[in-house]
C-alpha cells in the first residue's frame, strides 16, 4: 500500500469500541488503518472506554484521534458526534458507520416487536442520523465519502430475520444516499462482510448461545470457500480504506462483499 491514503483528511469511525476478545474488531482495525493512512480521526462509540482504548492504540503510533461518546439510535448523538468532529478537526471527509447488531434475532415465530424495534434502530436508523449531519458538511466542502457496514446476510439466507432485512435495507440506503449526494461529489458505499473471525461474533455469539468458541469458529471456517477460514477485522478496514480513498473516486452506490466467497453461492 502507498501510504499517506488518507492524508490531510478527516474521518469519523461510529462503532470504533469494540467487544473485549483474542482478536480485532471491525471499527477498531478500520480507525487504527485510516490513522496510519494519515486521517485524523474522531473515534466514536456508546462505550467510551472501548473508544479511548481505540484511540490510544493510535496515539501510540503516532497518529492522531478524538473521542466521542453516544447512542447512534439517538438523533441528537449523531448531531453531537458530528458537531465535535467540525470543532475539533473543521470538517468531515469520510463517515464510516460501523454500528449493527443482530441480539436476540431469530425466525418469524421468534421475533420480538422490541427486538425488531432495536435491530432496525441500531441497523439502519443510526445511519440514517449520522448521514442526516454530516452530508450537510460534506456539500459544503465539496464531497466527501461515506461507507456503511452492511452484512451479506442482506443477499443470502440466514435464520435472522430482523438482521438480515435490516441490512437489506441498509444496502437501499446506501442506494438512495449515492444517488441523492452524486452531484456534490459525496460518494456512498457498502461493505459485505461474511463471516469474520471478531469479538463481537467469536465471543458474543459463544456466549450468547452458550457454545464453546474454539468450536464455534471452526464451525464457522468450514463454511467459507476461500481457504476455508474466516475473515479478521483487517479485511473490513482494508476494504474501508479503499472505498474511503481516493481510489475509488468513481465509485459510488457499490456494495463490495467482504466474505471469501460465500456470496457466491446465491449464483
Amino acid at each position: 500500500m502507498t501510504a499517506g491514503r488518507l492524508a490531510g483528511r478527516v474521518a469519523i469511525v461510529a462503532g470504533a469500541g469494540q467487544t473485549p476478545g483474542d482478536t480485532i474488531g471491525n471499527g477498531r482495525a478500520t480507525a487504527i488503518l485510516f490513522a496510519r493512512e494519515g486521517a485524523k480521526v474522531l473515534a466514536m462509540d456508546r462505550n467510551v472506554e472501548s473508544a479511548e482504548e481505540t484511540a490510544e492504540l493510535i496515539r501510540k503510533e503516532g497518529g492522531v484521534c478524538s473521542v466521542a461518546g453516544g447512542d447512534v439510535t439517538r438523533e441528537a448523538d449523531c448531531r453531537a458526534f458530528v458537531d465535535a468532529c467540525v470543532a475539533e478537526y473543521g470538517r468531515v471527509d469520510v463517515l464510516h458507520n460501523n454500528v449493527g447488531i443482530g441480539t436476540g434475532d431469530g425466525g418469524l415465530s421468534q421475533i420480538t416487536e422490541e427486538t425488531w424495534d432495536r435491530v432496525y434502530d441500531v441497523n439502519v436508523k443510526s445511519v440514517l442520523f449520522a448521514c442526516k449531519h454530516a452530508v450537510p458538511v460534506m456539500r459544503k466542502q465539496g464531497g466527501g465519502a461515506i461507507v456503511n457496514v452492511s452484512s451479506i446476510a442482506s443477499v443470502c439466507s440466514v435464520g435472522l430475520l430482523a438482521y438480515k432485512t435490516s441490512k437489506a435495507a441498509l444496502n437501499a440506503l446506501t442506494h438512495g444516499l449515492a444517488m441523492a449526494n452524486a452531484k456534490h461529489r459525496i460518494r456512498v458505499n457498502a461493505i459485505l462482510p461474511g463471516l469474520m473471525n471478531t469479538p463481537m461474533a467469536i465471543e458474543g455469539i459463544s456466549r450468547a448461545r452458550g457454545v464453546d468458541k474454539q468450536q464455534l469458529a471452526q464451525a464457522r471456517d468450514a463454511m467459507v470457500p476461500l481457504g476455508g477460514k474466516m475473515g479478521s477485522g483487517w479485511d473490513v478496514a482494508r476494504a474501508a480504506l479503499f472505498l474511503a480513498s481516493d481510489e475509488a473516486g468513481f465509485i459510488t452506490g457499490a456494495l463490495l462483499p467482504v466474505d471469501g466467497g460465500q456470496s457466491c453461492r446465491i449464483g
